[in-house]
């Protein structure tokens, strides 16, 4: 027998997360603006690396996630292959 099974990654840390309580736009801002904002409220957060890991494991493409950005997670993808 063939189990298809779908996982559906576990969320309960974006509940408690600062980004949370905070605009999406700090997180998701227009090309070009700076993520500075988004960095420092990732910096303060206990959620960084859970929200890292589901963006890495996730393919996030952009985005403020971890507090990393979509070109510092691009690289650091790169220096893990």
């Amino acid at each position: 027998m063939h189990n298809d099974t779908i996982t559906t990654p576990n969320l309960s840390w974006q509940e408690e997360a600062l980004c949370a309580e905070t605009g999406s736009e700090f997180f998701f801002p227009e090309p070009g603006s700076s993520v500075r904002e988004a960095k420092r409220i990732c910096g303060l957060c206990e959620m960084r690396s859970a929200c890292l890991e589901y963006a890495l494991n996730n393919d996030e493409r952009f985005g403020v996630w971890g507090g990393l950005s979509e070109k510092e997670r691009l690289s650091l993808r790169r220096a893990q292959d």
